[in-house]
């Protein structure tokens, strides 16, 4: 009558320390890949690689989670460890989707510098996705001890906008068509990570009209 209680508590102290073994390797993992990120920007000192190690956020939402709601004030900014984020914005009830973020890539709101003011997106994750946060108030920490990440803070806050600017660009001059050629071109990935609807809404038609392009370019390309 004693032996098996001890047992069952034998076998959930394994299994805590199993999972603290699996979270643990997981959060190195997670680690690397964002040393490694920065690393390929600018050489780090080794003093520089643990600061950012020991100092990243790690956070993991499921699969429909919100990162950023219309209405809300964001103070944060996101890279994408794994998994992929929808940003979007709601118009007459219909969403209209405004980007996507995968691995490897910031999300970075303008709300956030200068005056904060409550968003007009929403960012929901697409996939169950892993994170490191971080906002101003950090940065600043890191940038007194370490000068040298301003710069290379300052380098990818520049490329994300140059990027945003591109898109906002297509949007303007590019045909719904060209924008799905191009976005095949550039993030294949999407197109086996995403629903139909959110691709044909984020190159800005109805399901239907997707469809119509799709055929056209199989046949245009079979001919």
């Amino acid at each position: 009558m004693i032996v098996r209680p001890m047992l069952i508590i034998a076998d959930l102290i394994r299994s805590i320390f199993n999972l603290y073994g699996s979270l643990k390797a997981t959060k190195l993992r997670m680690d690397n890949k964002f040393v490694n990120y920065f690393s390929r920007i600018s050489p780090l000192t080794e003093a520089e690689s643990n600061a950012i190690a020991e100092n990243m956020c790690v956070k993991t939402f499921q699969k429909g989670a919100f990162l950023l709601k219309e209405g809300q004030v964001s103070i944060d900014t996101y890279f994408i460890l794994e998994g992929l984020v929808r940003e979007y914005i709601v118009i007459d009830g219909e969403e209209k989707t405004t980007n996507f973020f995968a691995e490897e890539q910031w999300v970075i709101s303008l709300n956030n510098f200068g005056s904060r003011t409550r968003s007009e997106s929403n960012l929901v994750c697409v996939e169950d996705t892993t994170v490191s946060v971080g906002n101003e108030e950090q940065a600043q920490i890191m940038f007194k001890s370490f000068p040298r990440f301003e710069t290379i803070a300052r380098a990818i806050v520049e490329a994300d906008f140059v990027e945003q600017k591109k898109l906002l660009t297509s949007y303007l001059t590019d045909s719904p068509e060209q924008r799905y050629l191009k976005l095949l071109k550039s993030r294949p990935d999407l197109f086996q990570r995403i629903p139909q609807y959110q691709l044909a809404s984020y190159i800005g038609v109805k399901p239907e009209s997707l469809s119509r392009i799709r055929k056209r370019i199989i046949r245009n390309g079979a001919s």
